[in-house]
């Protein structure tokens, strides 16, 4: 790609007023314009870029237009945590949205086929904004756009919607663009102030990246565990789009990037038309940018490997997703190295963009119809040759897993069959109700290859994000290859299994640790006054294993009557999927219901820390685990505080990754609570610090001195990378008698790394519940060097202060939302903490 030297200058006398820059700055010149279709200002109350348009005035204006327009049809497809409405606006000519319906079964259906009309077939565009709430030129931009394919007319126009079906998606994170838009407008200046410093241009914490969690939604498009994530999913699997477009920004002083990224840094999977179609339409954004001189790059950063992104989960799933990222005025207007760059030019750069790939999406249409036609004629070739091969999946004592990831395959339109019958495969049993069955002679087979399959070998050293995402390693599932003999029922209506107490009991009830809900189970069991314990050991009851970790609730001398205790646990067990067997005696095979080895449980008190110094997607991942699945509520104690809080209040507190910790006084605090019986879980860099205030002894090890030889001056930049660990899962051993592993059927356990954090086992070997296996690399990419540190080491630190424990964890253990595998470590923690 060809560079240019040119960047839009705002002129001097504007410099420190505020500007006033109308629709005709972004607009094409050479079209006219219906009056009848309402302008932005006319609803918003202010000119597009004057002000970040908030997200209830965008939502009013998408209304507004449509209800103006024949052109568009607008739905509501989900909702926010925080209520707002996700909006699609399907926009295309106004006879091919009288025949909407149709042309959208032919879509599909040429995907399905051996044949399929690509002459006069409109191509579909999915175009999304703002993911990351305070990347908010883009959603601006959406508003522009909007307008433009509304009130446009004239021929050029005219062919554009004949020919194309335009699937907007004008902000695609709601939560964070409200958060963001409070922010940059309340520290706006009449005079604009563009010196970096200003506070308009320093968001507090956590900012407005991220959606309500604190999480970072475009990452969430494979596992689609968030509801922003799964609504756009739905809609995208309904179209499968050919093109679909995903605008960011990237740091103020940079300028305009557009796909391809590195070539080395894509998929495997991903076919190498995909690229070269890519190469094709970055031409379109270079004659673009280039008419209203605009800096630019290409092939130069970013990736195409992690599907989970939006810009390439459409490369698995025959379209084609590019990436857009414009430099960021983070406010209205801030100095950068390519001179004064204001918000207006970022949403007209974002803009031009958009229209650039409207272009090409018609002059190329043909071309990439039959693109996505050959993608699944390839991919149906490839699957008929799978025969019945096939992959069943499952954990035969944890239902509720089984089900999740079953229903992400399910948002994906993978099919998936219950099992006949119980059966054994490469030593481990799949269990009827527990288990699935994924045919690979489907459709989506390709999708399936990259969920299912564990990649150790690559032809890059360096990864934007993750390398390894195997969903049933993240899962913590038994999972193999079989055949679709083993096969039942395809399911249809996938649910829960039911739960509830198998009778009533005079004695006690007993249920085992390994259901996913269990944690959520006992938690409301507690917070009702109930006693509960839980057993140290294994045992028999009633001809049943029960094994490490299995909770004893007695029927007698408690706060609530036998028949009472009943209908609760009945209740409660129905919401949390799980069984709870009545026993009426004490006597087991093993240890008795009355023994010292059952040790009486306390309700958590959970205080998170938040705010400066702690990584708000680790804080958001924990605080979401905990609200919407086990209901379990944690006091979000933000450091700015932590002095003056009453630490008593807590049982426990968790500490996410952090590079600064606490201030000494507060540390001082937190260690006479820890001393006083608290219970400190701590991740990541926390360890560095609790290390450094000798509040835990941690023996690191050495990384080992890499000499850069035979590596230029211009590599060294990829020689260092090449030690990163960007996200890769191992191999560990457990020690399933450690209440940390209470809950765990095998001995063996998949977790999560994206640290370089490597310590050594202590000198006894129960003090080492987890431990590394000598070859752990399960898939991902580490380097020789990062590999041997990590051989045998331990992920996890647990130890003694005062009356109090601290559990220090490497790396996390909620990854994302979707490593289910690892939650149960930190739910022990929590409700085991006085038994280690």
């Amino acid at each position: 790609m060809h560079r240019i030297a040119l960047f839009f200058v705002l002129s001097s006398t504007i410099l420190f007023s505020q500007s006033e820059t109308d629709l005709s700055y972004y607009l094409p010149q050479d079209v006219k314009y219906n009056p009848n279709i309402p302008k932005p200002e006319s609803v918003i109350g202010h000119e597009v870029g004057k002000w970040h348009i908030t997200h209830d005035k965008l939502v009013q204006y998408m209304y507004a237009i449509a209800d103006a327009s024949n052109r568009i049809n607008i739905k509501e497809i989900g909702k926010t945590f925080e209520d707002r409405p996700l909006l699609i606006l399907t926009i295309t000519s106004q006879s091919n949205l009288q025949n909407i319906n149709a042309i959208q079964r032919a879509h599909i259906e040429a995907t399905e086929r051996n044949t399929a009309n690509i002459e006069n077939r409109p191509i579909v565009i999915y175009n999304g904004y703002s993911v990351h709430g305070n990347e908010s030129s883009a959603a601006n931009a959406a508003v522009v756009y909007a307008y433009y394919l509304a009130a446009a007319q004239g021929p050029k126009i005219d062919n554009f919607l004949n020919n194309t079906v335009v699937l907007l998606d004008p902000c695609m994170n709601p939560d964070g663009l409200q958060r963001f838009a409070y922010w940059a407008n309340t520290n706006k200046n009449i005079n604009l102030n563009p010196d970096p410093n200003d506070r308009e241009y320093r968001e507090v914490w956590p900012g407005g990246r991220t959606n309500h969690y604190w999480f970072d939604l475009n990452r969430d498009w494979l596992p689609g565990q968030l509801p922003e994530s799964r609504a756009r999913i739905e809609t995208f699997h309904n179209w499968l789009p050919n093109i679909s477009t995903d605008h960011h920004e990237m740091g103020t002083n940079s300028s305009f990037f557009f796909q391809p990224g590195i070539p080395s840094r894509t998929h495997p999977l991903t076919p190498k038309m995909n690229q070269e179609l890519t190469k094709e339409i970055a031409a379109y954004h270079a004659k673009a940018l280039d008419k209203i001189g605009s800096l630019y790059y290409t092939e130069e950063s970013f990736d195409d490997f992690y599907y989970g992104k939006g810009s390439t989960f459409p490369d698995i799933n025959g379209g084609i997703g590019i990436l857009f990222e414009q430099a960021s005025s983070r406010g209205h207007i801030q100095e950068s190295n390519n001179g004064l760059l204001t918000f207006p030019f970022t949403i007209k750069n974002q803009f031009t963009a958009t229209l650039s790939t409207l272009e090409a999406a018609n002059s190329m249409r043909k071309e990439i119809l039959e693109y996505q036609y050959n993608f699944y004629k390839t991919a149906r070739s490839e699957a008929s040759k799978e025969g019945n091969k096939a992959i069943v999946f499952g954990d035969a004592k944890d239902a509720a897993k089984t089900y999740h990831l079953a229903e992400i395959l399910k948002r994906h339109k993978i099919r998936f069959h219950d099992i006949k019958s119980d059966f054994s495969a490469n030593g481990k049993n799949y269990k009827k109700g527990y288990s699935y069955i994924v045919p690979k002679n489907q459709k989506n087979t390709r999708l399936i290859n990259a969920m299912f399959e564990r990649r150790t070998t690559f032809q890059d050293s360096l990864f934007y994000d993750i390398s390894a995402w195997t969903f049933p390693l993240a899962f913590n599932l038994d999972y193999t290859e079989t055949t679709t003999a083993n096969a039942g029922a395809e399911v249809t209506n996938l649910e829960h299994r039911k739960g509830g107490v198998t009778k009533k009991s005079e004695y006690a009830y007993l249920f085992a640790w390994n259901e996913y809900y269990a944690p959520k189970l006992l938690n409301e069991i507690l917070k009702k006054g109930l006693r509960a314990k839980v057993s140290m050991k294994d045992f028999k009851a009633n001809g049943k294993s029960y094994d490490y970790g299995t909770i004893m609730i007695p029927a007698k001398n408690q706060n609530l009557s036998s028949s009472k205790i009943y209908t609760l646990l009945n209740e409660l067990a129905q919401d949390s999927y799980v069984t709870i067997d009545a026993v009426s005696t004490g006597l087991n095979d093993g240890i008795d219901l009355g023994s010292n080895n059952f040790r009486t449980l306390e309700l958590p008190k959970i205080a998170l820390l938040v705010g400066d110094g702690m990584t708000s997607y680790d804080a958001g991942e924990i605080w979401h685990l905990l609200d919407t699945r086990f209901d379990i509520i944690a006091t979000k104690l933000d450091t700015r505080s932590f002095g003056r809080a009453d630490l008593s209040r807590y049982n426990t507190i968790i500490m996410v990754n952090s590079f600064s910790g606490l201030n000494e006084g507060n540390t001082k605090n937190l260690k006479s609570w820890i001393q006083d019986g608290g219970t400190l879980i701590a991740y990541r860099n926390a360890l560095r610090w609790l290390n450094s205030k000798e509040l835990m002894k941690i023996d690191f090890k050495k990384r080992n001195t890499i000499e850069a030889k035979n590596i230029s001056y211009e590599q060294r930049g990829n020689f260092r990378g090449a030690q990163v660990i960007g996200g890769a899962i191992f191999e560990t051993k457990l020690d399933r008698s450690h209440p940390i592993n209470f809950g765990y059927k095998n001995d063996k356990l998949a977790m999560f790394r994206n640290t370089t954090l490597f310590i050594k086992p202590n000198k006894n070997s129960y003090d080492n519940p987890i431990q590394y296996s000598k070859n752990p690399l399960l898939s991902g990419y580490i380097s020789e060097e990062n590999l041997d540190s990590l051989s045998l080491s331990i992920p996890l630190k647990i130890g003694g202060l005062g009356r109090g424990n601290i559990f220090a964890f490497t790396d996390n253990t909620n990854f994302r939302a979707f490593w289910y595998g690892t939650n149960k470590l930190l739910m022990n923690a929590i409700f085991f903490r006085d038994e280690m």
